[in-house]
C-alpha cells in the first residue's frame, strides 16, 4: 500500500533548473537563448553612492530588508512590530522577523524571490525559515564581507550591463561621473525624474523645492520663464551625463486645455503663496508635463510613465515613516482620455518621443496595449511600448496577463522586456523569473500547435531580442 503521494507520481522539485518551465521547448527557449543574455535594467531606485563607493553590506538585513517595503508589507500583515521593519531594531532581530514570515509568504511573489536570491548569487537552496535562519544569515554575511559580494561584484555576478538609475532634476549627478571615471565595466546612467516640479498643490514642498532647483540650475526662478529655463539647464545637465530618459509617477496624465498667460498667472500666484483652485493645478501640472515632453523628444530621450499608483493611503504612518514605506495601492482613475489627448498633441507637431506607458491597474491592460498602437508611426520600431509589469503586477499571473494583453494587442516580439524597478542590488532574479515566465508561454504555445515547431530558430532569435536586443536598439545609450 502506497502511504505518500510521491509513491504514485514524482513531484518537480522547487527551484530546480527548469523552474517554471513546464514543457521541453520552454526549457530550450530559456536555457539556450533566455539564460545567459546581458542584463540592461533601465529602470531601477538603486543608489547610485552605493554602486560609486563599492559599498560592502555588514549583513543580509542591510542588503535584503533595508528599503524593502515589500518585504515591510508582508511582515506587517503577519503581525510584526513596525520595530522590526523600519525600527531600530537590530539587524539580526530584524532578519529573524523576517524568516518567521517567509514561509506565510507562499503562494506570493515574496516567496519566490526570496528563495531565487539565495540562489543567485549566494548558491544557497536552503528553505528560509526560523529553523534555517541563523545558518543563511551568517554564510550570505560571510559572503558579503568578500570583494565578489560588493555591490560591484554582485553586478557582475548577475551579468548586468547597464543600468539606469532615478534621480531628482537638482541632484549633481557626482556618483555617476565617479562611478564613469572608474570605468568598471558596467554603464550606470541618471533617468530624469522631475514630479516635484508638478507639485503645485502641495505648498509644503513646491515652494522649497523651486529655490533648491534654482540653485541647482544657477538660475533665479521668479517667474514662469525662470521655471523653464532652470529645468532645460537640468536637463541639458543630465543629458551631458549620459541621461537618454526621463520618468514620471502619476496616478494618471494631464492634458488640461491651458494657454501660456493662464499659466504664468497661476505661477505667479504659487509664488506669492496665493490659493490656487483645482483647476488650475491641472493647467499647471498639464504645461509642465507638456514642456517636459517637449524637451525629451528634442534630444531624442524615452519618456516613461507610470501611471495608477494610489499613495500614502495610511495618514499616520505617513506621518511617522514618510513616502514609499509600504502603504501604496492599485488606483482608479480616468486614464484613456488624457492619455491619448496628450501623446496626440505632440503626435499632431511630431515631436512625440520614444514611450513606455506602464499601468498598475490589471483592468486597464487591454487598455494600454491598445493606446501604444495609436501613436506608433513606423519610424521605430516599437517606439511606444506598454511596459513591463509594474510594482502589485510584477509576479507570475500579473507578468502574464501582461504578455498576453500586449500579444494580442500589438507586437510581442518587438517588447523591451523587464526591469527591476528596485532598491536593492539583491532584485536581478526578477530578470531571470521574467525570462523563465515568457519562454514557458512561448514553449506551451508550440506544443499545443499554436505557433510552429519548425520556427523554433526565429522564436529563439525572438526570444533574445526581448530579454536585451530589442532595448538594447531602443534606447541607444
Amino acid at each position: 500500500m502506497r502511504n505518500t503521494i510521491t509513491d504514485t507520481y514524482t513531484i518537480t522539485p522547487f527551484l530546480d533548473e527548469n523552474f517554471l518551465l513546464q514543457t521541453e521547448t520552454a526549457r530550450r527557449l530559456y536555457h539556450e537563448h533566455a539564460k545567459d543574455m546581458p542584463i540592461i535594467d533601465y529602470h531601477c531606485h538603486l543608489s547610485p553612492q552605493d554602486i560609486a563607493n563599492d559599498r560592502k553590506f555588514k549583513n543580509l538585513t542591510q542588503i535584503w530588508l533595508e528599503g524593502d517595503h515589500y518585504k515591510w508589507r508582508a511582515m506587517r500583515t503577519n503581525g510584526v512590530p513596525e520595530h522590526f521593519c523600519t525600527g531600530d531594531a537590530d539587524d539580526y532581530a530584524k532578519f529573524e522577523k523576517w524568516a518567521e514570515t517567509v514561509p506565510y509568504t507562499m503562494r506570493n511573489p515574496l516567496y519566490h524571490w526570496t528563495h531565487m536570491e539565495l540562489k543567485r548569487p549566494f548558491g544557497i537552496d536552503t528553505i528560509l525559515k526560523p529553523e534555517t535562519a541563523r545558518d543563511i544569515y551568517d554564510a550570505c554575511t560571510d559572503m558579503l564581507q568578500t570583494d565578489e559580494y560588493s555591490v560591484r561584484g554582485i553586478l557582475k555576478k548577475m551579468n548586468v550591463e547597464i543600468i539606469c538609475t532615478t534621480d531628482d532634476p537638482i541632484d549633481t549627478l557626482e556618483h555617476h561621473q565617479k562611478i564613469k571615471a572608474d570605468n568598471f565595466g558596467i554603464q550606470v546612467l541618471p533617468a530624469f525624474r522631475a514630479d516635484k516640479v508638478l507639485a503645485i498643490d502641495d505648498e509644503a514642498v513646491f515652494l522649497p523645492y523651486l529655490q533648491k532647483l534654482a540653485e541647482a540650475a544657477g538660475i533665479a526662478i521668479d517667474n514662469y520663464q525662470g521655471l523653464l529655463d532652470a529645468l532645460q539647464q537640468r536637463h541639458d545637465f543630465f543629458h551631458e551625463n549620459g541621461c537618454r530618459l526621463s520618468d514620471h509617477g502619476l496616478e494618471t496624465i494631464y492634458a488640461e486645455a491651458y494657454t501660456e498667460q493662464e499659466v504664468k498667472a497661476i505661477f505667479e500666484k504659487a509664488l506669492q503663496k496665493q490659493s490656487i483652485t483645482k483647476e488650475e493645478v491641472l493647467k499647471f501640472k498639464s504645461a509642465m508635463l507638456m514642456q517636459l515632453a517637449l524637451m525629451d523628444h528634442a534630444k531624442n530621450w524615452t519618456q516613461q510613465f507610470h501611471l495608477g499608483a494610489l499613495r500614502n493611503n495610511n495618514t499616520r504612518m505617513m506621518r511617522e515613516l514618510g513616502p514609499d514605506t509600504g502603504f501604496d495601492s492599485i488606483g482608479d482613475f480616468d486614464v484613456a482620455r488624457p492619455l491619448a489627448k496628450f501623446m496626440d498633441k505632440l503626435d499632431n507637431s511630431n515631436q512625440l518621443a520614444k514611450t513606455i506607458l506602464y499601468n498598475l491597474n490589471p483592468s486597464q491592460n487591454e487598455l494600454y496595449a491598445t493606446m501604444i498602437g495609436n501613436f506608433n508611426d513606423g519610424s521605430t520600431p516599437g517606439k511606444i511600448q506598454y511596459g513591463s509589469a509594474w510594482w502589485f503586477l510584477d509576479q507570475k499571473d500579473g507578468m502574464e496577463r501582461q504578455l498576453n494583453a500586449l500579444s494580442n494587442m500589438g507586437l510581442l516580439s518587438r517588447f523591451v522586456g523587464m526591469l527591476t524597478d528596485s532598491r536593492s542590488f539583491l532584485s536581478y532574479p526578477r530578470h531571470e523569473y521574467f525570462r523563465r515566465i515568457l519562454c514557458n508561454m512561448i514553449g506551451n504555445d508550440v506544443e499545443n500547435g499554436e505557433l510552429p515547431a519548425s520556427e523554433m530558430a526565429w522564436l529563439g532569435q525572438m526570444v533574445e531580442d526581448i530579454c536585451y536586443n530589442n532595448a538594447k536598439s531602443y534606447f541607444n545609450f
